[in-house]
């Protein structure tokens, strides 16, 4: 009897050690990520650019659900701004969205962009 209870309670952690590894492994396997590309009426660029980098800085100090949050503008066209944003999980993504400092970052450069494209995009590698 005593040998099958620890039968029992040996499987039953087994089992659960299981269930946390799949969770963390579907959590790293399947991040959430989007591209978005912006362009920025030429008179508001430098004000936008501030708000968009504070934000940006607030999510990598702030959330253990960013993995990776960049922007960039084009050389050639530097009101055409691109942001690449890879969260843990779409949740983490929605999470980032409630903050108050995206909140402010919305607030600040609302009526600023000329034309806003979002695509969520499926990473091949991220470091």
């Amino acid at each position: 009897m005593k040998n099958n209870n620890t039968l029992k309670l040996s499987l039953s952690i087994l089992f659960f050690v299981f269930f946390l590894v799949s969770q963390s492994m579907a959590q790293i396997a399947a991040p959430y990520a989007r591209v978005v590309e912006i362009e920025i009426k030429s008179n508001y660029l430098e004000e936008f650019k501030a708000a968009l980098k504070e934000d940006i800085e607030a999510a990598v100090k702030n959330e253990k659900g960013v993995m990776a949050l960049y922007a960039v503008y084009d050389n050639n066209v530097p009101n055409h701004i691109t942001v690449f944003e890879v969260f843990v999980n779409k949740e983490a993504h929605k999470k980032h969205q409630n903050t108050e400092y995206f909140k402010k970052y919305k607030s600040i450069t609302s009526g600023m962009a000329l034309s806003v494209v979002r695509r969520e995009v499926t990473p091949i590698v991220v470091n």
